[in-house]
Parts: C-alpha cells; structure tokens; sequence
C-alpha cells in the first residue's frame, strides 16, 4: 500500500486544496478578468481533471464528439475558457458497449504517467450472462481505458466492463410479472411482493474517490428493475439509487495500465445463496443515497408521469452523477462532501444537492438547503445538474462544473460555477451565474508572447504569431468567443492586416509603423475590453513592422544611417550610430558601444538594448519609441513630431533624461523609467 498512498498525494489534488480554499480569504484580483457562462460548448456529464504535466484543465463530455468516437474533450487554462480538441477520448469502434455512452471521468497516476478513462455504457454481447435475461431493457456497465496523455487515445484495458456483478438479493423483481411495455407496476405491495426475490444491478455515472491509501468507486444504480414501493404514496415508483465498492490497488499500481480494476475480496460474491451454481456471481455493494433513507420533495419531480403521460413514461425518481470529495474541519476531523443530481437530466426541476457523511461510505446525510443548483429562468440557465469539482488553478477557489440549457429546447452546454464549502457548518453553496464574474483565483496575472520582435514587410507581406499565458504558464484558448487578441497599426493606414485567433498577416510596405496587439476579455454587459493587470500593467505587445532596407546581426563597426531603414536585430557594434534626416534606425536585441545620434530622421525605434553612451533624438518626423533599454549617459529627445506620442518606457539611464519641444508629448505607456540624473521639461512625469 506505500506505493499507492505516494501516488494519492498528487492525483486527488482536490483533496489538499479544499483545506485551503475552505479557510484561506479571497486574494486581491490580479487582474480586471472576467468571464461570463455563454453556454456556447456542448457539454455534458462534464468531469474536469487539472493535468499536473501540463497545469491544463480538461474536462470530459458525454456529448461533443466528432463522428466515430465518443465523449468530448475540452481544454482550457482557466477553467472558464474552453477549446474543443478534435476526435474525442475513446473510438467508437470495437467496443462492447453497444450504446450510451455516458458519463466519463478520467484520472492521472503521477507516478505511472497513466490515465484512467472510467465511462458506462449499454452493453452489446453477454446480457444474459450479466443480468440473467437476454431482453434485460437497460444493460449498463462500466468500462475503463487507459492513455499516456489526457487527450488520448484512450484504449479499453479489456474488450469487456468492469468484472464486477452487483446483485440485490432483497429485491422482487415486479419487472417479470409486469406486462410488455414495462411502464406499469403491481397496484399494490403485497402483489409485488409476489415476484421472485433477486435482480442483478445495471450501473451508470463512475466516479473513483481515493482516500487515505483506499479506493472507492461511486456509482448509479440504474432505475430499472429497482421498483420501490412508496408508502406515503402508496404505489410503486422506479428509482435510481447511489452506491459505493471498493477497489483493489493493483490496477492503479502497474506501471504499464495493462491491468484491469477489480473490486476489493471483501465485496465478491457476498450476496450468494447457499444453493447458487459455483460459478454464479453475485457482489456485494454500500448503499449511499436513496430517497426512503432521507427523503426530500425535490427529488419528487416525476412521481406522476405514469399518470400525466396516460401510461407512457414511468414513476422514477433518479440520484445519479455523484462528485466524492473531502474536506477537514476546523479541530481536524475528516469530512466528506458528495454532490449528486435528481430528477431526469432533460427536466426543468434537474438539479444538484449534496449530503455530508464521516467516513467514504457514510453515514450520508442530505443537506436540509438541497437543492443547491437549479434552473433559474432568469439567469437564463435551465436544466441545470451533473458537473464536477475542482479547484482554481492556485486551489483557493473550487468551482462546480456542470451542463445545463441556455433555453429549454437546446441540447446540453458546459457551465463553469464558484462554489463554496464550509467544513465547520458542513454547508455547501454554488454561485449560479450567468453575469460576469471574476476569472478563477491564480490565473491572472496573464502574459503575451509573440515570435517576432520586429516584423520586416520589405518584402510585401509579414506574419507574427501570439500566445496569450496564465500565471501558471498554461495557454488561453484564443479561438474560444470569450477572449480574443486584437491588432492595430499605427499609422492606422500603415498596411492591410488580416488577423486569426493567434496571429495576423500585414500586407504592405511601411518604412516604419507600430503593430500594437492587445488581450481582451468579454463582457456579457459592455462587450471586449482590454485585460490590465494588477499595477495597471495591460496585456499588450507592440512590435516595429519596418520595410528594412538593411538587416544586420553579429559584430558591426560603427554605422552611419544615410538614407532607407536600417534594422538592428542581435547586432554588436563597435561604435556610434548616427542617423541622416529622412532615414529610420531600427535597433532590438543589441549593443551599441558608443553614443545613437538620429537628427531628422523619419523614425526611431530602439528596444531591448544596451548602449554605452548618450542617446540623442532630435527633429524626428515619424515614429519615435525607446522601451528596456540600458543606457550608460544620457537621453536627449527634442524637437520631436509624430502622429502618435514618443513612447520612453521601461528604460534605464545612468545620466539625465531631458525633453523638450516634442509634439506630442512623451509618454511612458504605464511603465516607469529608472533615471540616475536629473529630468528635465516634458519627461518630468515618466
């Protein structure tokens, strides 16, 4: 069990986070980031794993697939920004399940590199062997498949489920003395009571919770063939119910996921009789939730169906889609958390309550404020149930993410939710919300990224390619509507530019313009707006666009600029730079030992350098901009116009910074200058 206790430190990293996000105060935003539910992804059943390789998010869907495989997979940096990866986690070729597929949750092995596809679905072959009929209506089990990266491909551990045959020996089996149609039960108990004793059980909705060197699979009892008799109502109604086994180790253990789960001794064939056939199976199972043990009205939402659809629908109550968590309280003692889901997942009344128990397999209690998450026509969010919890990327925040409806008649959409335990008060809460909302705690602050310093159109045409990062360092989805990457030109006439979700092409030849990308979020009240840090520090990249007439690198003697565009990129020069009236110097990447004198010029870009001595700029006609740089003397910029203003940002001068008689004046772009001498006039303020 060492091993396997190694291994649960990482993989339920869940665990850890509620402590923290269950105590720890809300930090301070590290940016104006927001985002907003725009149900625009199919989802659902999602089920979210943080990858601890990647620090992405992937969340697994029942619907969403291309063609031929099933169940979706989504990837986002940030829990609320999702991209859709092609295909989908498992093909749907050659499986032994024949139909509904549902429900997949996926789990990483830090230590093995393996991840655990756990999914249910109707089987094809082998009913009677299973279930003892051939014609048994709902066959579902569970399958698990195995990959070496959480976007696939998965590939089944074995062609056949879970070796594991749940059997209710309690039970009478009304189904064999019901008609064809399956719909009607026995009017009353005591002719119920007449049906042969003993069903097995069909499974749905997995979900594996590893706790303390144990491991527990949660699972859904199918409502079929599970016609419970109500007494308050007085007539039989159909339900699912959640229940619980526990698995072995080995199958978490073998480094090459080649080894199929099994469950633990203590729960095969504990539901024989003393007159079963030796090979007959018949396991055992933990009752978690079901409705007679802890009743709630909410969960009552088609108890008349029968009635209503003049016999073509059953009486059914479902609790399925169960989350496991864990949670310590204030003086230390363990507390689990398990969210589950009721009513039918198409029904306005679909929602998400939760029960409190001490131990993985109970005592559960329901909570008195159920539910906790429900349609709510004005937030324009309906049919709302089935997610997962996970935490925010720092774990001070959990959120709930689950499918829902944005109108009744759509198909089911991904929604992401702030959600909020109490271990001391034992209370669980979920932010429903369609408005804008701050972006998880930790992913913020953002940075961008691009792969050209300098784009050289000299040729008619130049691309350049962004990335837009968390503070983790994962990559936002710039293809999903929620964000975006803008890009403008200055002179606004510079160039024709085309722009795709992560790069853009210009088409033209500007001797000198600036290309200024900016990260926008959007607002479901005021559309895009720019993303700023905290310390009013935007998200944006500025890059020269220059139609270079000279492109130098490497060591250089000193350079005198008389006419064209001379461009600068990890160049070494020897001595001064000095620039004729009517040329542009591009300088980025390099060194200059001794003094840049550009009088008249029609442009000036220097960045990310270092020069030795002064940096003189004076009756410039166009573009002027000094970012990053070290300079050893002083920095002189007179007489300076343009369209747009000096930009002297970010820079470091050993000597004194003057300006004088520029129009417009300089600016510093929201990042300060370290000066060493005096300042003088205009760049008083920078």
């Amino acid at each position: 069990m060492v091993g396997i206790r190694r291994a649960l430190l990482v993989v339920p990293a869940l665990l850890g986070a509620m402590l923290t996000a269950s105590h720890a105060d809300p930090p301070e935003p590290a940016s104006n980031a927001t985002y907003f539910n725009d149900a625009s992804l199919p989802g659902a059943d999602p089920f979210v794993l943080r990858d601890p390789v990647s620090g992405e998010y992937f969340a697994y869907s029942t619907e969403g697939a291309d063609p031929g495989h099933h169940f979706a997979i989504y990837r986002s940096a940030d829990l609320t920004t999702w991209q859709r990866i092609p295909g989908g986690a498992l093909d749907a070729n050659q499986q032994w399940g024949r139909d509904w597929f549902w429900a997949p949750e996926v789990y990483h092995n830090a230590r093995t590199g393996k991840y655990f596809l756990f999914y249910s679905a109707r089987m094809r072959e082998g009913v009677a062997e299973h279930f003892t009929y051939a014609d048994f209506e709902e066959p579902s089990k569970i399958g698990v498949a195995v990959a070496d990266s959480p976007t696939g491909p998965f590939r089944n551990i074995a062609d056949r489920p879970l070796d594991y045959f749940p059997y209710d020996p309690n039970y009478h089996d009304v189904n064999l003395i019901m008609d064809e149609t399956q719909r009607k039960p026995p009017d009353t108990l005591e002719e119920g009571m007449t049906a042969p004793l003993g069903t097995y059980i069909p499974f749905i909705d997995p979900n594996v919770f590893f706790d303390d060197g144990r491991i527990y699979l949660y699972f859904s009892r199918n409502a079929y063939r599970n016609w419970v008799w109500d007494h308050e109502l007085g007539k039989y109604i159909e339900e699912s119910n959640i229940y619980a086994v526990e698995l072995t180790s080995q199958w978490w253990d073998d480094p090459a996921g080649a080894t199929m789960p099994e469950i633990h001794p203590s729960y095969r064939n504990t539901n024989r009789a003393p007159n079963d056939p030796p090979l007959v199976r018949k396991d055992g199972f933990t009752p978690i939730l079901n409705y007679g043990s802890d009743p709630q009205p909410w969960e009552n939402a088609h108890v008349n169906d029968y009635e209503e659809s003049q016999g073509q629908k059953k009486n059914r109550r479902w609790a399925e889609g169960s989350t496991a968590i864990r949670t310590r309280t204030a003086d230390g003692k363990p507390l689990y958390f398990l969210t589950y889901s009721a009513n039918n997942y198409a029904h306005a009344y679909y929602g998400v309550g939760y029960a409190v128990a001490p131990s993985p397999l109970g005592p559960w209690t329901k909570s008195d404020a159920n539910p906790v998450l429900h349609q709510d026509e004005r937030k324009g969010m309906y049919s709302t149930g089935h997610g997962s919890v996970i935490a925010s990327p720092d774990s001070r925040e959990l959120y709930y993410v689950h499918h829902g409806r944005p109108k009744t008649g759509t198909d089911r959409r991904l929604y992401t939710e702030r959600m909020h335990i109490d271990p001391d008060t034992s209370s669980l809460s979920i932010d429903q919300s369609t408005d804008d909302e701050p972006v998880p705690s930790g992913v913020a602050p953002y940075s961008m990224s691009v792969d050209s310093p300098l784009l050289d159109v000299s040729s008619g045409q130049a691309r350049v390619n962004w990335t837009v990062a968390s503070a983790p360092g994962t990559l936002m989805g710039l293809s999903n509507p929620l964000n975006r990457v803008t890009a403008e030109l200055d002179p606004p006439n510079a160039a024709e530019i085309v722009t795709g979700a992560d790069h853009a092409v210009l088409t033209g030849r500007p001797r000198l313009a600036a290309l200024t990308m900016r990260y926008q979020r959007l607002s479901v009240k005021s559309g895009f707006f720019d993303v700023v840090n905290r310390g009013r520090d935007r998200v944006a990249k500025t890059v020269p666009v220059a139609s270079c007439t000279r492109t130098l690198s490497g060591p250089q003697p000193a350079l005198e600029v008389a006419d064209g565009v001379l461009c600068l990129r990890n160049a070494s020069v020897s001595g001064p730079v000095r620039v004729k009236p009517g040329a542009v110097l591009v300088v980025i990447d390099s060194t200059v030992d001794g003094p840049i004198d550009a009088r008249g010029a029609a442009g000036v870009w220097l960045a990310r350098s270092e020069v030795s001595d002064r940096i003189r700029i004076e009756d410039t006609k166009g573009l002027v901009r000094a970012e990053d740089l070290r300079v050893r003397g002083a920095m002189v910029l007179r007489g300076n116009t343009s369209s747009s203003p000096i930009v002297i940002a970010g820079n470091t001068i050993d000597g004194s910074l003057s300006c004088a008689a520029n129009s417009p004046a300089p600016v510093n772009a929201g990042r300060a200058n370290e000066v060493g001498g005096s300042i003088h006039d205009q760049c008083a303020g920078l």
